[in-house]
């Protein structure tokens, strides 16, 4: 008894919670997005805080560049126009995601390494919570290439998820939708 009348005292004060936009926890959630299964995770997980929050959404994709060539997942090098079409396929796939899941996002390019352009952006459109992926790399590829999460922990002035929850499409369309499972 003593735990179902804590979780109604818990929805009711939920119920009574602000909803304009500026006065929500995360008013403005920026997605860092590659189009891999990480980077899909993090566009997830990010989507049901932000639906939840009921914030705006911002989705953004970084080509790394180093001397004219960018670098795709696995570190093979090809022209900056080239990496910069293939990210910007990537990037119309995530508003996709996103314009389905009910969002109407504000979509980026950006150029540079990752660590630093998401950190600009998120100071630029003011966000409260950045969402990024995690791929595990080896202890070799953290010290070659260091690691996005940690960079941001440490130059940015907002809250950093790192997400890692594996979660179906039928579950997560359930999470969206508020609809029981099926069973």
């Amino acid at each position: 008894m003593a735990v179902k009348a804590s979780r109604d005292r818990v929805l009711e004060f939920a119920r009574g919670m602000p909803k304009r936009r500026e006065d929500t926890l995360y008013g403005k959630v920026l997605l860092a997005y590659d189009g891999s299964i990480e980077g899909r995770r993090a566009l997830r997980e990010g989507a049901r805080i932000a639906q939840l929050c009921g914030a705006e959404v911002f989705l953004l994709a970084v080509v790394e560049v180093s001397a004219g060539t960018g670098t795709l997942e696995g570190g093979f090098a090809i022209p900056i126009s080239e990496q910069a079409e293939i990210y910007n396929k990537i990037l119309a796939e995530g508003v996709e995601r996103l314009t389905t899941m009910g969002f109407s996002p504000t979509a980026r390019l950006g150029m540079g390494e990752a660590g630093r352009e998401i950190a600009a952006v998120a100071k630029e459109i003011g966000a409260n919570l950045i969402v990024v992926g995690h791929r595990p790399d080896g202890p070799l590829a953290r010290w070659w290439f260091g690691s996005v999460g940690t960079y941001l922990v440490k130059n940015v002035r907002c809250s950093v998820l790192v997400a890692q929850t594996e979660i179906g499409d039928e579950e997560f369309a359930r999470l969206l939708t508020g609809t029981a499972v099926e069973t």
